[in-house]
């Protein structure tokens, strides 16, 4: 079994962050409607907020001087939109049964988004 190299990995990363950065900015509507409406402010200004902040991490894991701190920060953001992620599938409860299965597999999967991103701030320890 072949290690991927940590730059191909870390750019994979930003480019997973940076494709949601710019879908946030192209197909606003979908991530509007998942934000928890608890939050200040409107739906949209978070999407356009988490937009920004994907792509800002995008940069920052894609630029080997920045990695470090970029995985960091990616770990943080996939927490923190882990309460959207909740919304999400906690309103999607009337929906199709393949659509509240996507929102509930969605839950768990950030957990290997944030052992992802942290495997790229801390290449050291992550093998």
């Amino acid at each position: 079994m072949t290690r991927r190299s940590p730059d191909r990995t870390a750019y994979a990363l930003a480019g997973l962050l940076g494709t949601a950065a710019v879908l946030h900015v192209v197909r606003p509507e979908p991530f509007d409607s998942i934000v928890p409406e608890r939050l200040p402010g409107t739906p949209r200004f978070w999407t356009y907020a988490s937009g920004a902040a994907e792509g800002a991490v995008a940069a920052a894991v894609a630029h080997p001087r920045t990695r470090r701190i970029g995985g960091y920060a990616a770990a943080g953001l996939f927490a923190a939109v882990f309460p959207a992620n909740v919304s999400m599938a906690l309103r999607w409860r009337r929906k199709p049964p393949a659509y509240r299965v996507v929102a509930w597999a969605r839950l768990p999967l950030q957990i290997p988004l944030v052992w992802w991103a942290l495997r790229i701030a801390r290449p050291d320890r992550g093998r």
